[in-house]
């Protein structure tokens, strides 16, 4: 579960990055320069890294760790394979 403090941090980042969204696909529909549009690109793709990682950070320090500190060894290798799929999938 995310804790209140990085819910609301997360939640800002995905709802600039969906206004910037919306930006980058009105800039598309009237032609503007490609600079300008990948500019705008990329900071709707920052926007979403900065979301992910205060989400990865906030599952390491509390489901993980929970998990962890369990001793339930099924528990830890399911948590473990999650991390490291979902690792796998953001570097490709």
């Amino acid at each position: 579960m995310v804790t209140k403090d990085n819910k609301r941090k997360i939640l800002i980042n995905f709802r600039k990055a969906s206004s910037l969204l919306k930006k980058v696909t009105e800039m598309v529909e009237n032609d503007h320069y490609c600079i300008e549009v990948m500019q705008q690109n990329l900071a709707v793709i920052g926007l979403l890294r900065s979301a992910h990682e205060k989400l990865m950070n906030n599952h390491f320090n509390t489901c993980f760790k929970s998990a962890i500190l369990s001793k339930n060894e099924k528990k830890q290798k399911q948590m473990t394979e999650e991390i490291l799929k979902l690792i796998n999938i953001y570097n490709k």
